[in-house]
């Protein structure tokens, strides 16, 4: 059977999403953005992922070269701060994190802008940050791009291996299992953190421009330093619950992750 990523609309219920993304580890939800929004990400970006040098590639390296990064969004784009709670998002989060009752938090955020000529990426899971958990893990990540191009499987649409989320360290994915993910624009790609993926090789004249975020639980370190990429008097302006997901709370695990946020707020010097 060819391998196949399930796709279904915006408004399809959030529990048949989470059976497609639990059986295949993978889902494109279409239209879940709209045309206005992705605008707004790129003039939000536009003068950051001009900035960022593309780079020419080395095989050696994990990320392909031909390619514009992006960090630190959440203080960048007030769209994609606006879409990190999205009820989509939300409601596969706590299905796939919050099944133990416990707190998510933003993991990574990334503008992705892949140009002519970027390699395929190695094949990878987001829950490698984690090596001391043996493979399958249990659930740790779940990881989401946002397509604000058209994603195509010529113009870098990223990699994936439906099912590969329920393999052991010693299966490889072989050609045929691995399928590109292809989307308009405005669409959510999700996948379970560990999923074999990898951002695609763009064999066109075209650049495909995505935002990925993922999301850990609570209780791990975030790969991205929340607290360094957003300044902490900024995010404690910012709604309880926004704080809460980005990793400004003080509740992971009872008293992990406690600060005393008064100097930052000017009541105590």
């Amino acid at each position: 059977m060819t391998a196949a990523i399930p796709t279904c609309g915006p408004d399809t219920g959030p529990d048949e999403m989470f059976d497609l993304l639990s059986d295949a580890g993978c889902l494109v939800v279409r239209e879940l953005a709209t045309t206005e929004q992705m605008a707004a990400v790129r003039a939000e970006l536009a003068d950051h992922v001009a900035a960022a040098p593309a780079g020419e590639d080395d095989p050696a390296e994990f990320y392909p070269g031909k390619t514009h990064r992006v960090v630190a969004l959440m203080h960048r784009s007030e769209t994609m701060r606006g879409l990190l709670m999205h009820p989509t998002v939300e409601a596969l989060g706590d299905r796939h994190l919050g099944t133990d009752g416990g707190p998510w938090t933003l993991n990574v955020s990334a503008a992705l802008e892949v140009g002519p000529g970027a390699r395929d990426q190695v094949l990878h899971r987001e829950e490698d940050l984690y090596p001391f958990f043996e493979l399958p893990r249990p659930n740790l990540i779940l990881a989401s791009m946002w397509a604000v191009t058209d994603f195509t499987a010529d113009n870098g649409g990223t990699q994936l291996v439906p099912g590969s989320h329920r393999w052991g360290a010693d299966r490889q994915a072989t050609p045929d299992e691995i399928v590109r993910a292809e989307m308009p624009a405005g669409s959510v790609l999700f996948w379970l953190g560990g999923t074999l993926h990898g951002a695609g090789a763009n064999v066109t004249d075209g650049w495909r421009y995505g935002v990925i975020l993922t999301y850990n639980l609570g209780w791990l370190r975030q790969e991205e330093n929340q607290g360094v990429s957003m300044p902490l008097g900024d995010a404690l302006a910012l709604p309880a619950e926004m704080q809460e997901r980005l990793g400004f709370g003080m509740n992971y695990g009872g008293g992990l992750g406690f600060y005393d946020p008064r100097p930052v707020l000017g009541a105590d010097s």
